[in-house]
């Protein structure tokens, strides 16, 4: 515990006592003393700091009256939890000033860091306000949540016998091992050979890269290929995030609009160098980009010299047995850029995704990974792997495609039924876009309905800036039970019925 102070000898306004006292109650109410075990003796703690045994005398008998520790006869100071677990909750403590005359030794804390952080930091990082990441969503009885799973889902059985085989001499022999930057070979040739033909694209290995779900493919894209002097297109609405990113890198966002159809292709497109576009299933309206107009953008590519990140982000969860193939299959020029993740159908929690690109591009990105984290973890590459090898995937992706066509259908007849007001959306994909009337500001109903146990996203997060619209909702369904949508949309139904009234009165 000695390790915990630190002791300024020369300071005029501020006694070696006082700063014990500071240090031990920041110690306590930093959890970083178990409740458990006693406190070091007088004596002892005495020696360790270098200072008279009675100053650390007087600051436990302080700390003993103040209530933060008691006394155990014959076994010493213990903290008192009672009392801890109270003024954690309270303790809000001023900086310490050394011109002071201090009084409140409580209030005391280390002025080492007499500048601002906030100063200090160059980038302006933001994310959106967003309910679908919130750590506590499984404690709500109404989840609509997006991009989380619901537990009951994850094949646990195969997964426990891909990790097993992951951690078999043989295997912990090619993972243990620092591979610099490269890859798991056996994840490669699964995505090689398992996932991409089925969006009808076909890769060399040296054009695929595992990265740290598909948020750590845009950034590493971003980086690379974005500057002061960039313009980044993005759908708006669309998945702003990607926005975020590029604005780290110095680029100028320029929204584009989306109809029924997707990106819209004409003049707003020019002067863009890279544009992120989710065809299959627009984001977050889940509209599908026609073939044809698919053919029309890689074109405009073409014609106007600009790139294409092409997000494939619930490229499994289709109910259409003829989908449309992947903008990237059809691209014979090398402009566009796929990535996918397994988030939507395994578990968000891997965060497992690839990136298939021009070898040149995926060499850059790989050279640039290996500065951050030279590689996603092996023992995890090597038992998606295996789930991947031993088709317990594809078992998985139809299981899913059942579920979500039947929790689809319940809430589509539940927003029929309770919300008639309410127009809807989903060509694919485990989510709703919902359009309410103008008067629904859906940031106040998220509230009220976050009281009533209901998590909903509002659909302002999907706009850029200034074209935010506070009546839209995107209601996914892949985390909540089946049994408990239909309740869920009438208990929000009932929500807008009542600020509704309160509109009409106010």
């Amino acid at each position: 515990m000695p390790a915990l102070f630190q002791l300024e000898r020369n300071l005029r306004h501020c006694t070696l006592q006082q700063q014990i006292r500071v240090q031990l109650v920041d110690a306590i109410l930093g959890g970083f003393i178990p409740l458990d075990e006693p406190l070091p003796s007088s004596r002892g703690l005495a020696k360790s700091l270098k200072v008279a045994r009675n100053t650390i005398v007087l600051v436990y008998d302080e700390l003993a009256a103040d209530g933060y520790l008691i006394s155990k006869e014959r076994s010493g100071y213990y903290i008192d939890p009672q009392f801890i677990s109270q003024k954690i909750s309270t303790a809000h403590r001023k900086p310490f000033n050394k011109t002071a005359n201090v009084t409140d030794t409580t209030q005391l804390i280390s002025d080492k860091h007499n500048f601002s952080w906030q100063d200090k930091i160059k980038a302006d990082v933001k994310t959106p306000q967003n309910p679908s990441i919130a750590h506590t969503w499984q404690k709500h009885p109404f989840p609509f949540v997006y991009a989380q799973m619901d537990s009951t889902l994850f094949p646990i059985d195969n997964w426990r016998k891909c990790w097993r085989d992951a951690v078999s001499v043989q295997a912990i022999k090619d993972w243990t091992g620092d591979s610099y930057d490269s890859d798991d070979p056996l994840l490669i040739e699964q995505i090689q050979k398992r996932i991409l033909p089925n969006r009808g694209i076909h890769a060399n290995t040296d054009e695929i890269l595992i990265t740290v779900g598909s948020q750590q493919a845009i950034y590493l894209i971003a980086q690379l290929l974005l500057n002061s002097r960039s313009n980044f297109g993005i759908e708006d609405p669309g998945y702003i995030s990607a926005a975020h990113v590029a604005k780290l890198f110095g680029a100028s966002i320029k929204p584009l609009a989306v109809d029924h159809n997707g990106l819209v292709i004409n003049e707003q497109l020019n002067d863009c160098d890279l544009i992120y576009t989710t065809p299959s299933y627009q984001c977050p309206t889940t509209v599908t980009m026609p073939l044809a107009k698919r053919q029309q953008l890689l074109h405009r590519a073409d014609k106007d010299d600009f790139l294409i990140i092409e997000d494939d982000y619930e490229m499994e969860i289709n109910y259409d047995s003829n989908p449309i193939p992947a903008l990237k299959s059809l691209d014979s020029n090398g402009r566009v850029i796929y990535i996918a993740s397994l988030s939507k159908t395994l578990a968000p929690g891997l965060r497992v995704g690839f990136m298939v690109g021009p070898k040149e591009l995926i060499q850059a990105a790989k050279k640039l990974r290996q500065l951050m984290l030279k590689h996603p973890p092996l023992n995890n590459q090597r038992t998606v792997a295996l789930f991947l090898a031993h088709g317990y995937h594809d078992t998985l992706l139809r299981k899913l495609v059942r579920t979500f066509q039947e929790r689809r259908s319940i809430m589509a007849n539940a927003l029929i039924k309770y919300i008639p007001q309410c127009h809807f959306f989903n060509s694919g994909g485990s989510s709703f876009w919902c359009e309410l009337p103008k008067e629904i500001d859906t940031q106040e109903l998220k509230q009220s309905a976050l009281d009533a146990g209901i998590l909903i996203i509002t659909g302002d997060s999907y706009f850029y800036d200034k074209h935010k619209q506070n009546n839209y909702l995107k209601l996914g369904f892949s985390a909540i039970q089946s049994t408990a949508i239909e309740a869920g949309i009438k208990g929000l139904a009932d929500l807008i019925l009542i600020q509704n009234k309160v509109n009409q009165t106010s």
